[in-house]
């Protein structure tokens, strides 16, 4: 069974797999917005565009607040710093490979010599 953070970084992949989410994501990076101006430039029905939203806000991507008839939104950064970590060891890792790669390459030419 995955860990708990395991399990938190795979519902973080879930949310950016979308291009929906990620414009919205991406929309959301330059300030709090309310859905109805997050909906607007998508051609889909607001049930729809409310739907992924709500896959935003259960992965931890998104928060909202409701104040009176107006549900605002805003990024919840934390959660994307825990795809952003495991990526960077991820590249950790390839730049590793890569160097181990090219010190054999290396190895490999001088001895062709």
């Amino acid at each position: 069974m995955p860990n708990q953070r395991a399990a938190g970084l795979d519902r973080v992949f879930h949310g950016l797999a979308d291009p929906t989410r990620r414009a919205v994501l991406e929309r959301l990076s330059r300030g709090p917005a309310p859905v109805s101006e997050l909906a607007r430039p998508f051609k889909m029905a607001l049930p729809s565009f409310l739907q992924h939203l709500g896959v935003l806000e259960e992965c931890g991507l998104v928060v909202s607040r409701k104040v009176g008839r107006v549900r605002t939104c805003r990024l919840a950064p934390r959660r994307l710093r825990l795809a952003e970590s495991w990526l960077e060891k991820q590249r950790a890792s390839w730049n590793a490979r890569f160097d181990q790669l090219d010190a054999y390459l290396a190895n490999l030419e001088e001895n062709q010599e």
